[in-house]
């Protein structure tokens, strides 16, 4: 929730060009957008004991690419949408289960369902302090 909080508040000013701006080479707001939709997306597919469509790997490869017809306002909807998913999967979630085995990735990496759960709302919230800091250099 806090992922979808701070991404509104910090890119509500945002142009076309600030999105996919690349200041000191560092990654540009559109690819933190778009990757924490990604990376939620993709915990909670492993969390379900699933691998990932082959829509979900061409979204991975995506993510990277400057497309200037996306602006602000879709890519945080789309987060936002994204988040509301993964909560009303989260309030499902029985809590018997959260030290199941689970599997990461094509290499399936052991892990929880609670590990995978945490690394999605964890690994989002990296990608919004780095999406403020970018935010920030382009002021």
């Amino acid at each position: 929730m806090q992922v979808g909080e701070d991404t509104v508040k910090y890119t509500q000013q945002l142009s076309p060009e600030q999105l996919w701006a690349r200041p000191c080479g560092n990654a540009s707001i559109g690819f933190h957008l778009l990757h924490m939709s990604g990376v939620i997306d993709r915990m909670f597919t492993y969390a379900a004991g699933q691998s990932l469509s082959a829509e979900q790997l061409d979204y991975l490869r995506r993510e990277s690419i400057v497309d200037m017809e996306l602006d602000v306002a879709t890519l945080v909807q789309n987060l936002q949408l994204q988040i509301e998913k993964a909560l009303q999967i989260l309030a499902a979630v029985d809590p018997g289960t959260l030290t199941e085995e689970r599997f990461l990735g094509r290499k399936r990496i052991p892990t929880t369902l609670i590990g995978l759960l945490f690394h999605a709302a964890e690994h989002a919230q990296r990608h919004v302090g780095q999406l403020l800091v970018t935010a920030r250099c382009l002021k």
